[in-house]
């Protein structure tokens, strides 16, 4: 059956629409554009207070216009902005209340639309593939893209097996697009502050920076995928499509139909929600010792709940080989401090790297340490004031958490697993879980049940 091609009329796609800007200077004006904007509207809004606008109202308007350019700019410009976007997305949680509406419907929308590619951009890509003829590999192909992420959209069609499939279409320019993003998103950091609070910026974009090259390469993906699938393969809790082809710009795996967790998070039922929580907290600490890699990209847009009640998994762009699993002392560490145990916690972390012991007191790291209370119940409730809470002790320059923060050095090696656990924590508290998070942590990490029975501090 030849692929059936639904063509967009003329004019109804700009010719550049959906191609990312490529130029450095086209893509700098853009992302300066955005504290620019933002400061022009504090001022404004700045003026009507005077004028005798209530100050809340004023606000918001402000928010909700940030809100909106936020999206559009980083959706347009894809790459590396995007990426920063997504990864905001899944900490929405740890907004203020009285911030977060705008900003997460914003955000939110990074991790399932952006501007699509126009179609003849599409097939472009196509035929740079499957330089014999597409149309013979993908039949039923729908021009109409299903998602869009930061490097790529993806689109539905029939295998020529007849296997449904998600066929994943990199952009035109989109390694130059990353190239040019890794300097210029410095800009923003204002921007990311005033969405949210207490989010180290430079953190952010240096972790970024290390992963994003990462994502364009699709046989690498490919092979990271393979590696999860056969790892869960016929597993009764997680599912992982198979990859079918990967050829330069475009990857071909088995379709998955599902809720996506982003539709899960704003309607879903208590038990879908627990559900999800659930399967989150075990593909993240199971996947180190079943496939021997870390899943680096927690933003809801890469997950379903599938009709069976599994959790798809989707996009492996972003993946960390841990070819020993998990980090040796990490079980231990946790385990001194969910038992409240100072010196033993001291101890492990100076073992690891994480401090020199004349810098950090025990009672200080313990006290940083404070929020493990899921480790300390048996089901614990997932919160945004809870986050909220550790968003706000952690901003703090002058507490005393921040200090023992700045004093601590992180491992380049462990940076994705600190970014992947913190917005796993964001999307745990997004979706309200109650999970049984020692049970699993229990089940998985090694050397953490082995310190179980401390005594309490």
């Amino acid at each position: 059956m030849p692929a059936t091609r639904h063509l967009v009329s003329p004019g109804r796609v700009p010719p550049e629409e959906g191609r990312p800007p490529r130029s450095r200077l086209a893509r700098a004006a853009r992302l300066a554009a955005l504290p620019a904007a933002h400061a022009g509207r504090t001022a404004v809004g700045l003026g009507k207070r005077i004028g005798g606008r209530p100050a809340e109202a004023v606000a918001a308007q402000v928010q909700q216009r940030t809100a909106a350019q936020l999206f559009t700019t980083l959706g347009q410009l894809k790459g590396g902005a995007m990426k920063v976007g997504q990864a905001m997305s899944a900490m929405e949680a740890a907004l203020p209340e009285h911030l977060v509406g705008p900003y997460r419907e914003a955000l939110v929308r990074l991790q399932e639309a952006a501007p699509p590619m126009p179609t003849s951009m599409v097939h472009a890509q196509l035929d740079r593939a499957f330089p014999g003829g597409w149309e013979r590999h993908l039949r039923d192909f729908d021009d109409q893209h299903v998602a869009a992420a930061s490097v790529g959209q993806v689109h539905r069609a029939t295998w020529a097996d007849g296997t449904p499939v998600a066929v994943k279409i990199q952009y035109p320019g989109a390694g130059a697009a990353l190239v040019a993003d890794l300097g210029m998103l410095q800009p923003l950091a204002p921007v990311l502050h005033a969405a949210m609070p207490g989010l180290d910026a430079r953190e952010l974009f240096a972790e970024l920076r290390t992963r994003l090259v990462d994502e364009l390469d699709y046989a690498q993906e490919a092979e990271a995928q393979t590696a999860f699938a056969d790892a869960y393969r016929d597993d009764p809790d997680i599912a992982v499509p198979d990859v079918l082809a990967a050829e330069d710009v475009v990857l071909v795996t088995r379709w998955l139909d599902g809720t996506p967790l982003s539709q899960v998070i704003a309607s879903g039922t208590r038990d879908d929600r627990d559900r999800m929580g659930l399967l989150l907290v075990r593909l993240l600490l199971s996947s180190p010792v079943r496939a021997r890699r870390l899943h680096g990209d927690p933003h809801p847009g890469n997950f379903r709940l599938l009709p069976d009640g599994r959790l798809g998994v989707l996009d492996f762009g972003a993946t960390e080989p841990l070819p020993d699993g998990w980090p040796a002392r990490l079980g231990p560490l946790l385990a001194a401090g969910r038992d409240g145990d100072a010196a033993a916690l001291h101890a492990e972390a100076a073992a690891a790297g994480l401090l020199q012991p004349d810098t950090v007191d025990p009672p200080a790291l313990l006290a940083l340490l404070d929020p493990l209370g899921p480790l300390r119940t048996d089901e614990y409730s997932f919160t945004r004031s809870w986050l909220q809470d550790l968003t706000w002790r952690a901003s703090d320059p002058l507490g005393s958490t921040a200090r023992t923060q700045r004093r601590l050095t992180v491992p380049p090696r462990h940076l994705l697993l600190q970014r992947v656990a913190s917005g796993l924590v964001g999307v745990l508290c997004s979706l309200g879980a109650t999970v049984a998070v020692d049970a699993e942590v229990r089940r998985w990490l090694p050397g953490y049940d082995d310190a179980a029975g401390r005594t309490q501090a």
